[in-house]
């Protein structure tokens, strides 16, 4: 006897929320709520949606010509380190330093 009354509790619980599920809307699939104003909602969500990629896009973008850009060395500088390595070492004199430095610079 135990064993039905488990089995009929099981029944009626999940019969429960027909009741419910059954109850009539409020509004006509006219009137839908996520119809007003011509789809606001999805259209909303679309520009968001659209919004997100472009700054995904341009961040991406952005990103690759900051990491391209780390790698770029100005041949004025390292032309110019030389140079003063070699008047350090006295290989050349004031003289030609500054000759060359002006080469360089301009």
């Amino acid at each position: 006897m135990g064993r039905i009354k488990w089995w009929l509790m099981v029944v009626m619980a999940s019969w429960w929320p027909g009741p419910v599920w059954s109850q009539e809307r409020l509004y006509e699939w006219s009137g839908h709520p996520m119809w007003w104003m011509w789809g606001a909602w999805g259209i909303g969500m679309m520009l968001i949606m659209l919004l997100f990629w472009g700054l995904v896009i341009v961040g991406l973008v952005l990103g690759i010509r900051w990491l391209a850009g780390q790698n770029k060395e100005t041949r004025s500088d390292s032309a110019l380190e030389i140079l003063r390595e070699r008047y350090a070492r006295g290989e050349i004199n004031k003289d030609e330093f500054e000759a060359k430095k002006k080469d360089l610079v301009s």
